[in-house]
């Protein structure tokens, strides 16, 4: 579970809970898949992916579209 960022103020930055959960979840996997293309299997510094994700969000890093 996230706790920091808060999970209002990230759902308020992409537009609604159901949005911050499509988007944080992508990008985690994208992060992810990144890592084991390069021969990881964890991120650097065992950063969890949801946690960079969100903190990407919080950051205005990541945006909702309507793709």
């Amino acid at each position: 579970m996230i706790h920091k960022p808060p999970i209002d103020e990230l759902a308020q930055k992409i537009g609604s809970k159901y949005a911050l959960c499509v988007v944080a979840s992508k990008r985690a996997r994208q992060l992810m898949e990144q890592a084991q293309n390069q021969g990881y299997t964890e991120l650097p510094d065992n950063e969890k992916p949801l946690s960079v994700a969100s903190q990407e969000i919080l950051d205005g890093k990541l945006v909702a579209t309507n793709d």
